[in-house]
């Protein structure tokens, strides 16, 4: 008896493959298990958020370093204005440099959609201190 293989073959090619996911699934689960279980996770303290005020500003121990200046870089920076003065002048290659002691003390609000910084000095200290243009410091 003769084998047919041009049918053989048309059947073959026909044939849809026949992929069982149920193992796959078990052994992801498995390492999924895995993972969770020999995973450690750490709880911050609350107690350090609640003492700050709750303000949202860095307390003054929080500050890295130790200039005096830090540079502030905003895409397409255009105005820059301190205690309703405006400070453009100051601005060199789309960043500013802003006193730490107004980064601790002050109010600065970056309005990236506008291209401008606002900010508010905190009491006793000139705009003209408070920023500088990043090539001065």
């Amino acid at each position: 008896m003769a084998i047919d293989i041009k049918n053989y073959r048309k059947k073959v090619g026909k044939r849809k493959p026949n992929i069982n996911l149920v193992p796959f699934i078990d052994i992801l689960f498995t390492l999924l298990i895995f993972l969770v279980v020999t995973s450690s996770f750490g709880a911050t303290s609350v107690d350090d958020a609640t003492d700050s005020g709750g303000t949202g500003k860095p307390n003054m121990t929080d500050s890295s370093g130790d200039q005096e200046y830090y540079l502030i870089p905003v895409a397409g920076l255009q105005k820059v204005t301190v205690n309703g003065v405006d400070m453009s002048s100051e601005i060199s290659g789309n960043a500013i440099g802003v006193h730490s002691k107004v980064m601790d003390q002050g109010d600065i609000q970056i309005k990236t959609q506008s291209h401008e910084i606002i900010i508010k000095t905190p009491p006793g200290m000139s705009p003209q201190e408070a920023v500088r243009s990043p090539e001065n410091q």
